[in-house]
């Protein structure tokens, strides 16, 4: 029997999320798709934003937007949908300065979230996350491991003694690239995990196709040991590659914020990417839950925005050679070889 590992893009909790959720119950934040989220047996998401009452907003570059969340309901919100691991490598963990920073470190791991991507120094924050998908009892677990890498806002770079993100640039051809990233993957493989994930914070916002250079990167990661890349940043989903049987999830899109929506390129439309995942550890199917954000908490999306959600991914993967199956209101590709061929709606 397979475990089946959730991926979501980015969850913004500040602003108007933040806001809302002040007089609401905790969970509403996860809409309609908490009960799938916490029927999964691991969930990864990318947490674009501080969990802090604290700080004060960075100045010392020019940042227009400014992300945090009362850790009193953000937190307990995390927890209700079971998540097991936040990539903390984005450009907003540091929008309210090291102290806002530290308070997130404290309370992803007073929480026990694992987390990874982000810390008091570059060795902390090349460190991976490490949690154990247990299953329900008729499925033995598998233990998880993540690394967490951007290549967002330099100045949030940490260093040798200074707190920050793991910064790198995406580019094969780096040897510095090559070093660091190295790094982080070998201590992620030394904790000797059944399924390792590579979780990216890489590029601009709303692009909708990767360029090359991340597609090299993203392949030359499951030469090296990668089983899945978990990428977001563009606000907008992307085309997924599968290489070597491993997906590589370009852009996963958002999945709960506030943002201003872009009529044409729908960035508050996206999925629930479940992978399943063998008890050795083998991906062997991607199922993708179409989703929509609407008053500040996600939602499984209705009919018309899961059938353009469905259409827009077939279009964006066709050319990186991924076709899909439908079951259902999902899309569902195939990692074990057997055939996946397209099917109308």
């Amino acid at each position: 029997m397979s475990l089946r590992i959730g991926f979501t893009g980015d969850v913004m909790l500040g602003r108007l999320v933040d806001d809302r959720q002040r007089g609401r119950a905790v969970d509403a934040v996860w809409g309609d798709t908490l009960e799938r989220l916490r029927g999964l047996d691991g969930l990864v998401l990318n947490l674009e934003c501080a969990l802090s009452t604290r700080g004060r907003k960075w100045t010392r570059t020019r940042r227009p937007f400014h992300f945090r969340a009362d850790p009193d309901w953000a937190v307990p919100a995390l927890e209700r949908a079971g998540v097991d691991a936040c990539a903390l490598a984005n450009n907003h963990v540091l929008d309210y300065e090291e102290a806002a920073l530290r308070d997130t470190l404290a309370a992803l791991d007073e929480a026990g979230i694992a987390r990874a991507g982000a810390g008091e120094t570059i060795d902390e924050a090349l460190e991976p996350a490490t949690f154990a998908a247990d299953g329900d009892g008729a499925n033995e677990g598998i233990d998880v491991a993540m690394v967490s890498l951007t290549d967002n806002t330099p100045e949030y770079a940490a260093d040798e003694e200074s707190p920050g993100t793991a910064r790198v640039e995406f580019a094969v051809d780096d040897a510095e690239t090559r070093r660091r990233v190295g790094v982080a993957l070998e201590r992620a493989r030394e904790t000797d995990p059944d399924l390792l994930i590579a979780s990216l914070h890489w590029g601009p916002n709303m692009v909708t196709e990767p360029p090359e250079s991340f597609r090299e990167f993203g392949r030359w990661l499951v030469e090296n040991g990668v089983d899945i890349v978990h990428g977001h940043s563009a606000h907008v989903f992307q085309g997924i590659e599968i290489h070597d049987g491993s997906p590589i999830l370009y852009d996963a899109g958002d999945f709960v914020d506030d943002y201003a929506v872009d009529d044409d390129l729908r960035n508050d439309r996206s999925f629930l990417f479940v992978l399943a995942v063998a008890p050795d550890g083998r991906p062997t199917e991607l199922r993708l839950y179409p989703t929509e954000i609407d008053g500040c908490a996600v939602h499984e999306a209705g009919p018309d925005a899961a059938g353009w959600s469905r259409d827009r991914m077939r279009e964006l993967s066709a050319p990186l050679g991924t076709a899909f199956k439908r079951d259902g209101e999902a899309l569902v590709l195939s990692l074990d070889g057997s055939e996946s061929d397209d099917e109308d709606e």
